[in-house]
């Protein structure tokens, strides 16, 4: 489970790291992320209905979740980061959903 400050939970604070967030897409996801001035990263995740019902939903939230919790350590202080599962994320397991948000934080270190 990700800490309060490192978790991203205002609906202004998605839409701006969508906005403004370099772009990352894989297979399952596409990754947003904006370097901060702040002293730690955060993360948020969209899962909409295109996943599939809420029980499917809600796993792919705590998979994305989990290994992005993995991943922080890794990642530094100061980027904001955006999830948006897309339809595939309910069948990938969860090897490859943290391998994919590896590879693109992992990208979007080697742009800054």
């Amino acid at each position: 489970m990700l800490a309060k400050p490192n978790r991203v939970t205002q609906p202004h604070d998605f839409k701006a790291i969508v906005r403004r967030g370099r772009r990352f897409v894989s297979d399952t996801m596409v990754l947003y992320v904006v370097p901060t001035e702040s002293d730690v990263s955060r993360f948020g995740f969209i899962v909409t209905k295109a996943v599939g019902g809420a029980v499917v939903r809600n796993s792919v939230r705590r998979r994305l979740r989990s290994a992005s919790h993995d991943l922080l350590p890794t990642l530094g202080a100061g980027s904001d980061v955006v999830v948006r599962a897309l339809p595939a994320s309910a069948e990938a397991p969860w090897a490859t959903l943290h391998s994919e948000i590896a590879r693109g934080l992992g990208t979007m270190a080697r742009r800054r």
